[in-house]
């Protein structure tokens, strides 16, 4: 049951409002400065604008996982890639990897340490996962703010066969080459 982000960039449906960058930084508290999304936009003003939400999209084989030597970052077995901020040293080796650009390094304040890395959570943190009886982690199912306030339904999120059998509707009869525009990693 792999938790993902897809978003749908074939369909042009992003019209930039911005309302995933806000509920973001409201629901996490996150300081001036930091956004865990932004909304980017290629060949602005010319024809095929394009508007895209970045933000981590949890990979299914995340390169900042692989390169942080402290073992900070780590993938839960629901997909979802967080970081553990006592073990991470600020190094910036997964802000290299990333193609995303979803690593940053706020400094100070009440949010964290100086220099440790932050992103995305799938807005399961800072939230401390319920245990039954026997002391197992009980995860619930994560529900990613962006995707809930999307108007367009640009940015899906959810169990991956889920958001798969939506897009699958929505692309309906395209051809194996209109499909390369969908990000999913």
């Amino acid at each position: 049951m792999p938790y993902k982000f897809l978003v749908d960039t074939h369909h042009n449906l992003c019209i930039k409002c911005k309302g995933c960058m806000a509920i973001c930084k409201n629901y996490n508290k996150t300081p001036k400065g930091v956004n865990r999304i932004q909304v980017v936009t290629i060949n602005e003003g010319q024809p095929g604008q394009l508007n895209i939400p970045l933000m981590c999209l949890h990979c299914n084989d995340p390169l900042c996982v692989k390169v942080c030597p402290m073992k900070a970052v780590y993938k839960r077995e629901d997909g979802i890639v967080l970081v553990d901020k006592d073990r991470c040293i600020g190094c910036g080796y997964c802000a290299f990897a990333c193609p995303f650009g979803a690593p940053q390094f706020p400094e100070g304040g009440a949010f964290g340490s100086k220099g440790k890395m932050d992103k995305c959570t799938y807005c399961v943190l800072p939230y401390e996962p319920e245990k039954d009886e026997k002391g197992n982690v009980i995860y619930r199912d994560p529900v990613p703010r962006c995707a809930l306030v999307c108007p367009c339904e640009t940015i899906l999120a959810g169990e991956m066969s889920e958001i798969t059998k939506k897009l699958r509707e929505r692309v309906g009869a395209l051809t194996a080459s209109k499909i390369e525009s969908l990000f999913l990693f």
